[in-house]
């Protein structure tokens, strides 16, 4: 209990009462002590589990097996499996062995990537983090998903300002006819959804080697918790009101604030916003939540000179940054996609 083994790494052997192992399944087993006592018979006394030392098997004499995922890794870097030793179960060749092997990412990256450390073998045992190391489960997940996203999808970044005074204007308007208080997420929401509807191709993933629409404009909202980052989704985005959008979005951050989201509140989602304008940041880049093709970043809303007519004028701006699957989504689609986000947060009359 607690220990991490690498996927695919046999932990336990189920017999019948009187049968043996099957050679080429379960070679004889060496015991081993890893924490944990390696033999263990259930109560019942008709099964028992062992633990058996991993060996570093070659494929025909000569290649090193490797996952598929693995091997997929490497043909995109350019790496050399049967150069790497891989610290799988039985010495298969894994993604983080690769992504160990792997030429670091250039300076000019907007993230650091992290390597993930290679899964024990199969004779040592893991020791838990210890409590004042401060990760969770949860923080732990999203690090490897986000290192995962960071690492295997090709980004690119599109950026705009939008000036945001109808936008502002607005917000004011709908607030004095709606039932629900209405946030300037909840109007991005709607934003998106349409542009969404408009651009089905942003609205699409990449799934085993081929681009997979979407039918349903799902627009999921990162919010922040303790434990890190989860992403709740809106459905069915483009059918709702500002005030269907308003609901969700209220009980969807109050529920994920109180560790109380349901798995299905984190599932389906085709498109997300991550919006830090209320923490003052003025613009950054996302990275993308697997398997959407996209995500965009909101900064805050702020006060700028600007060029009107030739003269210079102060009115509220807003950074938009989106950040692209390139697999999925080329420049073009992406500023099709942004210009059409900024021209209704500019006129959403348009809406």
């Amino acid at each position: 209990v607690g220990e991490d083994v690498p996927v695919g790494q046999i932990i336990a052997v189920i017999l019948a009462a009187g049968e043996a192992p099957a050679a080429e399944k379960a070679p004889a087993p060496t015991l081993v002590t890893a924490g944990v006592a390696a033999t263990e018979s259930h109560a019942n006394g008709h099964a028992s589990a062992t633990i058996a030392p991993a060996a570093a098997p070659t494929h025909n004499g000569h290649t090193r097996l490797a996952s598929p995922k693995a091997k997929r890794i490497a043909a995109e870097r350019g790496v050399d499996v049967a150069s790497i030793r891989g610290t799988g179960p039985n010495g298969v060749i894994v993604a983080a062995d690769v992504l160990a092997a792997a030429a670091a990412p250039t300076p000019t990256a907007a993230l650091s990537l992290i390597q993930a450390a290679p899964p024990a073998p199969a004779t040592a045992s893991v020791a838990p983090a210890p409590a004042s190391a401060g990760i969770s489960t949860a923080w732990r997940i999203m690090a490897e998903r986000t290192t995962q996203s960071w690492t295997t999808i090709p980004h690119f970044f599109l950026l705009r300002e939008v000036e945001a005074t109808a936008f502002k204007q607005w917000h004011a308007a709908a607030q004095k006819r709606a039932t629900e208080k209405l946030t300037y997420t909840d109007l991005l929401v709607k934003v998106v959804a349409t542009a969404l509807r408009q651009h089905p191709r942003i609205n699409a993933s990449w799934v085993n080697g081929t681009i997979a629409p979407n039918d349903a404009v799902n627009v999921g909202i990162a919010v922040a918790v303790e434990d890190g980052l989860l992403v709740p989704v809106i459905t069915n985005a483009d059918d709702l009101s500002l005030n269907g959008i308003a609901r969700q979005r209220k009980d969807i951050v109050e529920r994920a604030q109180a560790g109380k989201l349901r798995p299905t509140d984190l599932q389906g989602g085709t498109f997300t916003i991550s919006n830090l304008g209320m923490f003052g940041v003025d613009a950054f880049n996302a990275i993308i939540n697997a398997p959407q093709a996209a995500i965009l970043a909101v900064g805050a809303m702020a006060d700028r000179v600007v060029p009107i007519d030739g003269q210079p004028a102060v009115r509220p701006m807003i950074s938009l940054s989106l950040s692209c699957d390139h697999r999925v989504i080329d420049g073009a689609r992406g500023a099709q996609f942004l210009a059409t986000v900024a021209d209704l947060i500019a006129d959403p009359s348009g809406l």
